[in-house]
């Protein structure tokens, strides 16, 4: 993961990050909800699966740029499924990708796994 960002943006950028992960996981988890309700077909409950799950994810920060990918494609998916407006669907998919491209941001738990680790190595003693 560490190999994919090279750093994990604190402060006002985080806070962007956080924000642009709330803003993609709420919806997405609320599709998934009312994917799954009706139990349509077995593609539609799978599609709400994946939209519940992957929106979890990307919520904790959790795999984001792995469950970000997912979570685009399960939403373009949700095409085929009807019921729901295109323009609402590409777009959160194009914030899917922008959150693949950008990361997960400080407040999240792949800092916390894959982030840069601090060392603090004991002094050299004089005469040792």
């Amino acid at each position: 993961m560490q190999r994919l960002f090279s750093t994990f943006p604190n402060s006002w950028p985080g806070g962007g990050l956080l924000l642009l992960r709330l803003t993609l996981a709420l919806p997405a988890a609320a599709d998934g909800l009312f994917t799954l309700l009706p139990m349509q077909s077995t593609s539609a409950v799978a599609t709400g699966l994946v939209l519940l799950v992957t929106s979890a994810s990307v919520l904790l920060g959790l795999w984001t740029p792995y469950a970000a990918a997912i979570l685009g494609a399960a939403q373009l998916s949700q095409l085929s499924l009807g019921g729901f407006p295109v323009q609402i669907q590409v777009s959160r998919a194009a914030m899917a990708v922008s959150l693949l491209m950008l990361g997960p941001g400080a407040w999240s738990i792949d800092r916390l796994f894959f982030g840069r680790k601090r060392i603090d190595l004991p002094a050299k003693q004089p005469g040792s």
